[in-house]
């Protein structure tokens, strides 16, 4: 039996005949989904929902995906009240069944990677590659959680004793019902990751995906019910702003994980606590720098730095969207980056070839087009600044903009990276943390004295020296921690690493004294 190839976002190239023959199967399977009806599912039922909204995509908005039928409040607090009553039993399940079922679930969405993938593609424009790594990381951030668990014995740790008669333990225990906001870039990766990280502690979970996600989302809620996840553990309540208002003002919700813009994150963040303290996981984006210094491979530098600005046409968090270069190698890292720039292939997110898919709407053309237009007026655009048809850009690269530019500060999410010359190191880690966000950050160089000077100074949860990667998840050995810093992230654990599972736990201290 032949090894099935494995993608994650380390992945560069995808030059493997068993790989799009696979992608191929899935797209037909995924194709065959089109056009169906989706609802809440509360308690494991079906719910008729109430407005109804249409998911076309983004590649194609005559392509109808599906319809969706919106939560109703009812809806919101039904699914909370099935959460509810479903904790006290999950949390009883002893740890190593939890990690049984989750695993099952982990497992089912690997074999099942290919048709998610497909549809995924579909639904958001993601490139073969960039979907595959999005499912395949779902699989694998469930699949670490569980090790977590497993590797910390379940979280329950004997302490010192005062005497022989006594015994105190510390365990770490679920907080109950939690809630998880979840964005269209990362449709799976995002609803996955924090909804196991929560499944696997013992929590139950409400899921409230994006709108251009609900798809992708209802699939998710097939495998964790195909794996055998007991009704009310996960529910799942579509729709829009509306619904997730719903989620996060509702008193049963203990604790809350969202991903999103930093406006809407802070005012979660501000409101979810009311009447006591309650844990809210916010990661709220990021304006990531890379830095090139003159003792770096430019073509190395341009080629992680085309990746993580371009890849999924910028929509990412963790895109590079602005680069300073040292000035001795400004000119020739440019024209690289440029010519990186001309040379990817934008088109259909599911054909072979494509490695820049469309922009998700027609907002975020126009914010793209008034990024261009800016950068005409105050700099210089060197590389692509038009809309080629639809919701499909170029990619751009732009120079020539002051230092304290609009467009060095605020998120686009868009296929749009500026690139200013600086006179020094020093200079380029001050204006690279000169931000209110921190969530990634580049840097190339063949010198280890800037190395270190870099990775001391810089101020970002994820950082990445010489990676023709660039700045993408997953692609660690294992599961990578990607944490915020700053305006970035309330805590330095928004996803993934060795501490996250125990977000989603609180600590109970046990005495016990035998008479």
């Amino acid at each position: 039996m032949t090894e099935k190839f494995r993608v994650t976002y380390a992945t560069l190239t995808a030059d493997n005949e068993d790989l799009h023959a696979a992608y191929d199967k899935g797209l037909d399977e995924a194709r065959s989904w089109l056009g169906t009806t989706l609802t809440p599912i509360v308690d494991g039922i079906a719910r008729p929902g109430g407005e109804a909204f249409e998911v076309t995509s983004p590649g194609d908005p005559s392509l109808l995906l599906c319809t969706v039928k919106s939560a109703v409040a009812d809806d919101v607090n039904d699914a909370v009240a099935a959460a509810t009553a479903a904790a006290p039993g999950w949390a009883a399940t002893p740890w190593k069944q939890r990690i049984a079922v989750l695993r099952r679930a982990a497992d089912l969405i690997s074999e099942r990677s290919n048709e998610l993938a497909a549809l995924m593609s579909l639904e958001v424009g993601k490139n073969r590659l960039e979907a595959l790594g999005d499912v395949e990381e779902s699989a694998d951030l469930i699949r670490y959680y569980c090790r977590q668990v497993e590797d910390n014995d379940g979280f329950i740790r004997p302490m010192e004793q005062l005497s022989d008669r006594e015994q105190t333990t510390s365990v770490l225990r679920p907080y109950g019902v939690w809630g998880v906001i979840s964005p269209f870039n990362f449709p799976m990766a995002l609803a996955a990751g924090p909804a196991g990280g929560a499944l696997v502690a013992g929590n139950t979970v409400v899921l409230k995906p994006s709108p251009q996600g609900s798809f992708t989302a209802a699939k998710l809620a097939e495998c964790l019910g195909d794996a055998g996840l007991p009704a009310g553990v996960f529910n799942l309540i579509p729709g829009g702003d509306a619904v997730g208002g719903l989620l996060v003002a509702h008193p049963g919700v203990a604790g809350l994980t969202f991903t999103g813009s930093y406006q809407v994150g802070m005012s979660i963040y501000r409101s979810f606590a009311t009447s006591y303290p309650k844990p809210v996981v916010c990661e709220m984006g990021g304006k990531n720098p890379a830095v090139v210094s003159a003792q770096a491979d430019l073509d190395l530098a341009a080629a992680g730095i085309a990746r993580s600005a371009f890849g999924f046409s910028g929509q990412k968090c963790s895109a590079c969207s602005r680069v300073y270069v040292q000035r001795e190698v400004f000119e020739p890292f440019v024209a690289a980056l440029a010519e990186k720039a001309k040379a990817a292939v934008v088109g259909d997110p599911t054909a072979r070839d494509t490695f820049v898919g469309p922009v998700i709407d027609p907002n975020a053309v126009q914010r793209f087009l008034a990024a261009v237009a800016h950068s005409r007026e105050h700099g210089k655009v060197v590389a692509g600044g038009n809309v080629i048809e639809g919701n499909y850009v170029q990619p751009t690269v732009v120079t020539g903009l002051s230092k304290d530019d609009r467009l060095l500060r605020d998120e686009l999410f868009v296929p749009f990276v500026a690139v200013v010359p600086v006179d020094s190191l020093d200079e380029a880690l001050t204006l690279a943390n000169d931000t209110d966000l921190g969530l990634t950050a580049g840097f190339f160089s063949a010198d280890d004295g800037e190395v270190d000077e870099f990775l001391d100074r810089i101020e970002a949860g994820v950082v990445y020296v010489n990676r023709a990667a660039g700045a993408t998840t997953g692609a660690w050995p294992g599961v990578q921690p990607f944490g915020g810093w700053k305006g970035s992230g309330t805590s330095g654990k928004a996803g993934g690493g060795l501490y996250y599972v125990q977000q989603f736990l609180r600590e109970q201290s046990r005495t016990v004294v035998t008479r």
